[in-house]
């Protein structure tokens, strides 16, 4: 094992919002303008997840990655939107920039995967922004396959078009 993965608390959220903030400034910015990675700050980020954490607890789970004493990830999965019961969404793989490539997104999306299997989902889904060649290749090597559906959202202060990934448990 790579790092020590466990089940989120609430003590866990502040530094997962400063973690998320730094994972997206250093995944975006080849692609997104500094404008759209200024916001929200690393301690507005923390508040967004514990905000969230309070709405969703009881149906999703966040996964964090422990190294050397430190967060180094996290995963996010619960059900998908509307469209279908029998679909889990990963909601996010988010990493220590430091961390990229050294095997730790692979270990949160396999135990994403086996939580989403565990809940009883026969397929798993996620969006990607569609410039974010790295994560896009990442996600294939481990299965996905883009779906044909695209949505905008925002990332900051920019419009950013999303892609849908989907594979089966």
């Amino acid at each position: 094992m790579i790092a020590t993965l466990r089940r989120a608390t609430a003590a866990d959220l502040m530094a997962v919002g400063a973690l998320h903030q730094r994972s997206r400034a250093a995944a975006y910015s080849s692609f997104l303008p500094p404008e759209a990675l200024a916001d929200p700050t690393p301690d507005a980020m923390g508040r967004y997840w514990t905000e969230r954490w309070g709405w969703e607890r009881d149906t999703h789970l966040m996964t964090v990655a422990e190294r050397g004493g430190g967060l180094a990830g996290f995963s996010y999965v619960g059900p998908d939107d509307a469209r279908d019961p029998a679909t889990g969404l990963l909601c996010a793989i988010h990493l220590e920039p430091a961390e990229r490539g050294r095997g730790v997104g692979r270990e949160l999306m396999v135990d994403a995967l086996a939580t989403m299997r565990e809940r009883g989902w026969r397929r798993a889904a996620l969006w990607v922004l569609r410039e974010n060649a790295p994560a896009r290749r990442f996600y294939e090597s481990g299965g996905w396959t883009p779906t044909g559906i695209e949505r905008d959202e925002w990332v900051g202060r920019v419009r950013a078009a999303q892609l849908r990934y989907a594979r089966p448990l």
